[in-house]
């Protein structure tokens, strides 16, 4: 490895998430080096554009986030969108989404689907609540969550109702947890050359 060269030189990531779960896990693989390209939906993008704008035309909460990506649009809803997104994925080593439960198997862009084409692929998924089980099909927003979990109850102040933390550590920490298996998943790949699915 030269001077210059980052860990993950040469690794390609196809980012289908929007909001902050997927995308900060995408961030933290592009930031060390990982060729990140990143799927925004037609006309609004990423929903964080526009979330909290105080100025200008681009939040800098997505800014931030999305830094060191490559951003492209293609429509999901659409069978060329979906023909686009296997094609892409045939050239990751990575794919990672945070829709809801169901969604990706349901446009046929699910693990099966794209590992077929692409067997080392390590296709990392976020979700509120896990893939199956009673509540999988609830959207999984980090504010729910927290409160789910009983963290927005040990927050705040004694006689008072819960409080919000001032960042969205749930989906931060999703995102974190989501890079770490993605490291480990290609630490795997490279002692047995096969994919697979962190979740």
């Amino acid at each position: 490895m030269s001077g210059n060269a980052l860990p993950l030189d040469g690794v390609r990531v196809l980012e289908l998430g929007n909001y902050i779960a997927a995308p900060t896990a995408a961030r933290m693989l592009a930031d060390f080096g990982a060729e990140v390209i990143k799927v925004e939906r037609p006309g609004t993008g990423d929903e964080l554009r526009n979330w909290r704008l105080y100025s200008g035309t681009t939040s800098m909460l997505y800014r931030t986030i999305n830094r060191n990506k490559k951003s492209i649009v293609l429509d999901l809803r659409t069978e060329q969108g979906r023909a686009d997104v296997v094609e892409l994925a045939a050239k990751c080593d990575i794919v990672l989404e945070n829709f809801r439960p169901g969604t990706m198997e349901e446009w046929s862009l699910g693990p099966e689907d794209l590992k077929a084409r692409n067997p080392g692929l390590i296709y990392t998924r976020i979700s509120g609540y896990g893939q199956t089980g009673p509540y999988a099909p609830r959207p999984g927003f980090a504010s729910v969550c927290e409160a789910f979990g009983g963290f927005r109850y040990v927050n705040g102040f004694p006689g008072g109702p819960p409080v919000r933390p001032n960042l969205s550590i749930g989906d931060t920490l999703a995102g974190i947890h989501a890079a770490m298996g993605v490291l480990l998943a290609i630490i795997s790949r490279q002692r047995d050359g096969e994919g697979q699915v962190v979740d």
